[in-house]
């Protein structure tokens, strides 16, 4: 058998060697002629896996070690008999870490408490849904947006588009991205919806470039029609909008599912989909040597601190945001390398926090978030 494995992928190396022959390269060089008689694909978001690619190859199976799929032509792919799949929530606790390290950041730049602000989260899936605990969490009033859930499961909880636009302090995007039909996502963001919001929020894009229009971004940050941006998803990527990225509270390069935890499992789920479609007998494969950071430990004292100001600590403490943004604007045309060379991130589970001065309730909340408590 022959796997071609974009060369980014990690924790990937000797699982499918025993199996036959195995090519890492780029995802910018899978080509047709590397796929021509390749029975299997894993690859990322970088690949578009169309006609283009597939065409009178061999290959009968792509794994994409992402949530998202819209680089796969599925339409082709079902007339082509080529099966596919991707990581569904592989990467979901690693963007609500990112989600909360930025909203810490900006409650501290612009002097707000988050208990005091709503929330709309539009798109309640995997990700959405994450994000919708931490800020309950955290004391914000959550409001949720995903109009093919309210179909399927009944209105009671998610309120429509408007009432977003009209009662939130900071909004922010997690759905896929659809080019049409009734939840179109394409320029959900667009200048009508700058036009309408009520409440100047603050805008958070994590889920696809796509979704947010760069130019009726900017322009709304420039008329004050909002009070900020984060923004982890551009269009036309990786040749980012400098203007907007120098208009923007908090800029990085695509990277807010990037913890190693978040890698790790995309990984997995693919190469356990690979093993299954060809019964290799690897179902059970996990992967080893996931990457550590230099300190797991949290001493946290919070004598005199807000139960925000110590929940806020440990969660920058395992990943701060800032860096990220500092490298992206000091660097914009290394987008794509930035993104992978991207340093170890790793999600809350692997940190032991050691609380002084702490009480029961804030303790209770950094273990309900994954963190281990040491008393």
């Amino acid at each position: 058998m022959k796997f071609v494995i974009d060369d980014k992928i990690p924790y990937i190396k000797g699982a499918l060697e025993p199996f036959g022959e195995v090519v890492y390269l780029p995802g910018a060089k899978t080509t047709p002629e590397i796929v021509k008689n390749a029975d299997a694909l894993i690859t990322r978001t970088r690949t578009i896996c169309n006609e283009t690619l597939l065409k009178n190859s061999t290959v009968s199976f792509i794994a994409t070690a992402t949530i998202g799929f819209d680089h796969i032509d599925t339409d082709f792919c079902k007339q082509a008999g080529i099966e596919w799949t991707n990581a569904p929530g592989c990467n979901s606790k690693s963007v609500e870490q990112y989600i909360a390290s930025a909203l810490f950041v900006l409650a501290e730049k612009k002097g707000f408490r988050l208990k005091d602000k709503t929330i709309g989260i539009v798109g309640v899936g995997q990700v959405g849904s994450k994000v919708a605990k931490v800020c309950e969490l955290l004391g914000m009033k959550v409001l949720l947006n995903d109009p093919p859930r309210e179909r399927a499961e009944g209105p009671d909880q998610f309120v429509n588009f408007q009432e977003i636009i009209s009662n939130s302090d900071i909004i922010t995007f997690h759905v896929p991205l659809t080019m049409h039909g009734e939840d179109a996502t394409f320029h959900m963001a667009d200048s009508l919806f700058f036009n309408s919001l009520e409440h100047c929020p603050i805008i958070f894009n994590t889920c696809r470039g796509e979704v947010v229009d760069t130019f009726a971004g900017e322009s709304a940050i420039e008329r004050g029609q909002i009070s900020g941006m984060v923004l982890d998803c551009w269009e036309r990527e990786p040749d980012i909008d400098r203007n907007l990225l120098q208009l923007v509270d908090l800029a990085t390069p695509h990277i807010a599912g990037y913890s190693k935890d978040g890698k790790a499992n995309g990984t997995r789920m693919s190469i356990q989909a690979i093993s299954q479609f060809f019964n290799l007998g690897i179902d059970d494969w996990q992967p080893q040597g996931v990457d550590l950071p230099d300190q797991t430990i949290i001493n946290l004292d919070g004598l005199n601190r807000t139960e925000e100001e110590i929940i806020g600590e440990a969660i920058r403490f395992t990943y701060d945001i800032r860096n990220d943004d500092q490298q992206l604007r000091n660097n914009p045309e290394l987008f794509e390398k930035l993104r992978g060379d991207y340093p170890v991130r790793r999600e809350y589970p692997v940190f032991t926090i050691k609380p002084k001065n702490i009480n029961n309730v804030t303790v209770d909340k950094l273990k309900q978030l994954g963190f281990n408590i040491s008393i």
